[in-house]
């Protein structure tokens, strides 16, 4: 097989990076070890953001690119991204209420904003988030971000790249990565043990926690950017408030913790930020992570929170460009595009740092490199066009369709009326336009096929199987959805047996 561009590694930067060069004309393959966005891609604390905690380490030039991106990235998915407003408690031990202000001021005005409303100061005894909060946090600031489905933004961007023309092949490996003249000669592997060889003009490494011991393997020892490897572990618990808004809580040890409402029934608390050193596949929370989270979620909250409260724990290991600083928590979250042509051979592009948020932008910076010298002049295009589902009001992005979204929820559960609401609203934020699709020839609850498990239907599990390149039910359980989190501990036994059954 030959392509323009082998990806290796199927998590948010690769697949947006297949999604843009696809989107240009070029003949891309990408391929993933593992599920798309199986590791880190999957363990973010789920967040489009500036990032209000950067400025403090005056990574200005950082913050406005991700303001940016988190408008364009609300109008490209509104399905999967959702505006959230947060409170953030203030502690008068900790920074003075003018220096917070001035912070949020910064916030507000670093890049133009059209779809979220600015901060505010709040008196947390007359307001609904102050109930939640122990009596001494009398005031606090409240600011505006985006949460986001982060497995299905990495989804989308790996359907997408499918519609354009590219190959994705999942539990494929890239076992080796030789030179062959003016192109690369990746030799990939499946689960099935079956091998492809591939001749590709230019390979991206993707990889992740794993691009320097990539690179190092393609046979660049001496190349590879200085990566350092930060944990970042999230516990989930049974909702701790009634209202909308999120949390931003501050640490005497520098660091913070966002407790934002997740999936109706639970809260989401993170994340640690701590460096790891050891296998990057066996990453998972320990129990000092887990007690930092209760207690400084107990510190704030009138609920005492213990470890026994924990009914779901994640972790996620991001590789962060090395800098000088000694605080795993302050190392930088901007990315850096490294192409390697020197020696006037095949292209290796490997990407080092970077957060979900700008992950758009990254691939583009990264196409604006590979592309011109590959023949290729196409323009950039991504900020312009909707992700898959997010085309609810029409083909280009716009503000409408975060500011109407209720009302296309509305209006699918109006078509829909057979199906409970809960779930109509479900699909409408996995699948957003494309639920149509899901759901075309089917007019009762019969038709959509066997209830496998409460709220899942055989419909939707041979759609992902299908369309979505879910194979497992991890894959289906806490990727392609996050059913498991309200689903019985045995629901993913009957899952693998339904599968077994498909394929039987």
């Amino acid at each position: 097989m030959e392509c323009d561009v082998l990806v290796v590694g199927g998590g948010i930067n690769g697949c947006g990076i297949a999604r843009d060069a696809a989107g240009r004309g070029l003949s891309v393959l990408l391929c993933e070890k593992d599920d798309l966005a199986a590791h880190t891609s999957s363990a973010s604390s789920k967040l489009i953001h500036g990032g209000l905690r950067y400025l403090e380490h005056y990574e200005f030039r950082l913050v406005r690119k991700a303001l940016i991106e988190r408008e364009v990235l609300l109008r490209s998915a509104p399905h999967l991204i959702r505006p959230q407003r947060f409170v953030m408690p203030h502690d008068p031990a900790q920074r003075p209420r003018w220096m917070i202000r001035a912070g949020l001021f910064l916030y507000d005005h670093l890049a133009r904003r059209e779809l979220l409303p600015g901060s505010a100061s709040l008196h947390l005894r007359s307001h609904v988030a102050g109930q939640a909060l122990k009596a001494e946090y009398t005031h606090g600031f409240m600011y505006s971000d985006a949460t986001v489905d982060d497995a299905r933004l990495v989804l989308a961007n790996a359907l997408d790249a499918r519609a354009r023309g590219a190959t994705i092949l999942t539990r494929t490996r890239c076992v080796s990565l030789e030179k062959d003249g003016a192109v690369w000669r990746a030799r990939l592997r499946g689960m099935d043990g079956q091998a492809l060889t591939v001749r590709a003009r230019s390979v991206v490494n993707a990889a992740g926690p794993w691009a320097a011991h990539f690179q190092h393997e393609a046979g660049h020892p001496g190349r590879e950017k200085p990566v350092r490897l930060v944990k970042g572990s999230h516990i989930v618990v049974k909702r701790l408030f009634d209202h909308p808004h999120a949390y931003i809580f501050q640490n005497t040890d520098g660091r913070i913790v966002f407790a934002i409402p997740y999936e109706r029934d639970f809260t989401l608390i993170g994340t640690t930020d701590i460096e790891f050193h050891a296998d990057v596949d066996q990453a998972a929370i320990d129990a000092d992570e887990i007690r930092y989270l209760c207690e400084l979620s107990t510190r704030y909250f009138k609920q005492a929170i213990t470890p026994a409260d924990v009914v779901w724990t994640y972790s996620g290991v991001r590789p962060l460009v090395e800098d000088a600083t000694h605080d795993a928590a302050s190392v930088s979250r901007d990315y850096h595009v490294e192409l390697d042509d020197n020696d006037k051979g095949p292209l290796l592009l490997s990407i080092f740092g970077g957060k979900l948020t700008t992950f758009r932008k990254l691939a583009e910076e990264a196409l604006a490199l590979l592309a011109p010298r590959l023949g290729n002049r196409a323009p950039a295009w991504t900020a312009h066009a909707c992700l898959p589902g997010g085309d609810i009001v029409g083909a280009t992005p716009s503000n409408r369709a975060v500011l109407e979204f209720d009302g296309f929820i509305h209006a699918l559960q109006t078509r829909y009326a057979w199906l409970p609401p809960s779930l109509v609203t479900r699909y409408a934020r996995a699948y957003g336009s494309a639920t149509d699709k899901l759901l075309e020839h089917r007019h009762c609850l019969a038709d959509m096929g066997e209830e496998i498990l409460p709220g899942l239907f055989a419909a939707e599990a041979t759609w992902w199987m299908r369309h979505e390149w879910a194979l497992t039910a991890e894959d289906m359980l806490w990727r392609r959805s996050k059913l498991g989190l309200h689903l019985p501990a045995y629901a993913a036994d009957v899952l693998h047996s339904w599968i077994a059954e498909q394929r039987a």
